[in-house]
């Protein structure tokens, strides 16, 4: 790959990763109060942020850590949160070329985010690695920052403000998914059918046993799984 090609890359992925760093800082806000009263301080918090990238999984670390939880308890948590993370990493693994070495996928796994992944799967064609690393250079420092923010300045703020800022989460989640929906009805379907399935999960009180993790998961690992059964994309498909 030569370099003009990958500097290209990279600037494109930090230009698309712009709106994600906004509403990244907007949101963690709210993660640096959580740090802040589980007894963190803001250097502790702000790497945390920047290793962990997860909002849920960071919340539950928090909440743990100031319940005074033991690590293995912790560590046992971060990972059913944040195992769908595994899911979106398989999906990706299908655009990159196939002969892409070890260590960049490795990278690319590190900063998969619910919104990177979500931008990244849209990518026509092939998906190249600095794509993804221009999107983190950028998405990071904003979610270490406005984690840093929250810890210094975050009980200061008016409640309302911070409940405003985190519905900023939403709106970024929309921009991600409602333009391929527009354009693919199957995607579409998909999105109402996942909607719809999502209310059901939390409104019967059947699933009151279940984390809203768990949920997530299930949800991801049927509706996507359903979808690659019924309407399947072949390689061919990815590399046009």
């Amino acid at each position: 790959m030569k370099l003009t090609e990958r500097k290209q890359w990279f600037l494109k992925g930090m230009r698309h990763g712009i709106p994600i760093m906004l509403g990244y800082f907007a949101v963690s806000i709210a993660l640096g109060i959580a740090a802040k009263n589980a007894g963190m301080t803001a250097p502790q918090a702000t790497v945390a942020s920047a290793l962990i990238m997860a909002s849920a999984g960071q919340y539950i670390g928090f909440t743990l850590i100031a319940a005074g939880a033991s690590l293995l308890e912790v560590i046992v948590m971060e990972a059913i949160a944040n195992a769908r993370y595994l899911l979106m990493s398989t999906a990706l693994s299908q655009k990159v070329d196939p002969a892409l070495p070890m260590r960049h996928r490795l990278l690319m796994g590190l900063w998969i985010t619910d919104e990177i992944f979500g931008v990244s799967v849209s990518v026509d064609g092939r998906l190249n690695p600095y794509y993804n690393y221009g999107m983190a250079a950028v998405a990071t420092p904003g979610w270490a920052l406005g984690t840093l923010t929250g810890v210094v300045l975050g009980n200061v703020l008016p409640v309302r403000v911070v409940s405003a800022l985190s519905v900023g989460l939403y709106g970024m989640f929309m921009s991600i998914f409602v333009p391929p929906a527009r354009k693919n009805p199957v995607i579409a379907g998909l999105v109402i059918v996942s909607f719809a399935l999502s209310y059901a999960f939390n409104a019967l009180s059947w699933f009151d046993g279940i984390s809203s993790g768990m949920k997530i998961i299930i949800l991801t690992v049927t509706i996507s799984l359903a979808a690659a059964l019924i309407f399947p994309v072949k390689e061919d498909d990815h590399a046009a």
